[in-house]
């Protein structure tokens, strides 16, 4: 198979995240169209991505296929005279698992940039078991995706926070690779929370994961779901928090959420960001627009006479911009008592 050219990268945009050694702060984002074509990612390499997030394996897959097999393995040569000879296969080969180690291997044996694998769930599961076997694999790097929609009117915060706490325990103590995770915004304490999953053994929070909000189609009466791309506005919300928790917790930051242009990437490391992922742009562009943010990146930077992200990343954080209030809830109200109606506007 012939080799895709690659584009080069200034190294003005080396960086790392995660530990790891990155060409550039752009970081292809896990999503499955994306991230599950091989050929695609060999394309964005091509255009300079830093590394590469896999699609997402989800832990209810793996949990039931698991169990699955461990009832097979411990009851099928019981079950029927003639399967006394019988016994299943030691390594549980046709689990959803296997499929996913399987595409690490494949997209590690032709990629160079780091491989980024990520685990999605909110509930117990083999979340240890999970993890070596992808680091195993030869996953650089572990995402978690706590992906959850809180509908159980008998579980309070503290408890949805202590079984999330636990996972990341138990899926950061049982690989010597780094582990980041993904968050929504919707926490009561998120300050407090990002602290705890320092402590739990996260290196890096990737803000914000985005819910696909079900819609209701009024004429086939039944729910429907989308698959909405991310836009600017998007991008207000991990600004800010990654402004607020720079300096404060010992963690990186992954900026991921309306990311589209160079400019883009450059508030992104203001606040503190140390590297950022994309996936709308490049679903709405093809690969290119890789290559494309990367030179309005350098052009920035050329025109700033910066010669290191380091020099630009946390300057604009709460902690070192001039107007630490920008942040907080100050601005909020200085916000919507500067508003005017235009004329002939009535309220």
């Amino acid at each position: 198979m012939s080799e895709v050219p690659q584009r080069p990268v200034s190294s003005v945009l080396n960086t790392e995240y995660l530990g790891l050694p990155l060409r550039s702060p752009l970081l292809v984002g896990a999503a499955a169209p994306i991230s599950g074509d091989l050929e695609r990612l060999v394309a964005l390499e091509a255009e300079g991505a830093g590394a590469v997030v896999l699609h997402s394996l989800f832990l209810e897959q793996i949990d039931r296929d698991w169990q699955e097999w461990i009832h097979h393995q411990q009851h099928s040569s019981e079950s029927h005279p003639e399967a006394l000879n019988y016994r299943p296969s030691p390594v549980p080969t046709h689990l959803g698992l296997e499929g996913y180690l399987a595409e690490i291997r494949q997209v590690r044996s032709r990629l160079q940039i780091p491989v980024i694998a990520s685990l999605n769930g909110s509930h117990g599961g083999p979340w240890s078991e999970a993890a070596q076997a992808i680091e195993a694999a030869g996953a650089q790097a572990l995402e978690l995706n706590l992906y959850s929609v809180p509908s159980d009117t008998a579980a309070d915060s503290a408890d949805l926070e202590r079984e999330q706490l636990h996972i990341v325990q138990q899926a950061a103590g049982a690989v010597r690779i780094p582990v980041a995770v993904k968050l929504s915004p919707w926490y009561t304490g998120l300050a407090a929370m990002a602290r705890k999953l320092e402590c739990a053994g996260a290196r890096s929070l990737v803000l914000f994961n985005r819910f696909y909000q079900p819609d209701v189609d009024i004429e086939a009466l039944e729910t429907t779901s989308h698959l909405e791309l991310s836009g600017p506005a998007d991008q207000r919300l991990p600004l800010r928090w990654i402004g607020l928790l720079h300096g404060r917790v010992g963690l990186e930051f992954c900026a991921s959420g309306g990311v589209a242009s160079g400019e883009d990437v450059v508030r992104m490391l203001m606040v503190g960001a140390q590297a950022t992922q994309v996936v709308s742009a490049l679903l709405r562009h093809g690969p290119g627009q890789l290559q494309r943010m990367q030179q309005q990146l350098l052009q920035w930077l050329e025109d700033h006479e910066v010669k290191d992200l380091s020099t630009i990343r946390g300057s604009l954080s709460q902690q070192r911009c001039p107007d630490p209030e920008a942040f907080e809830r100050s601005q909020y109200i200085r916000a919507l008592s500067s508003y005017s109606l235009p004329l002939g506007s009535s309220s």
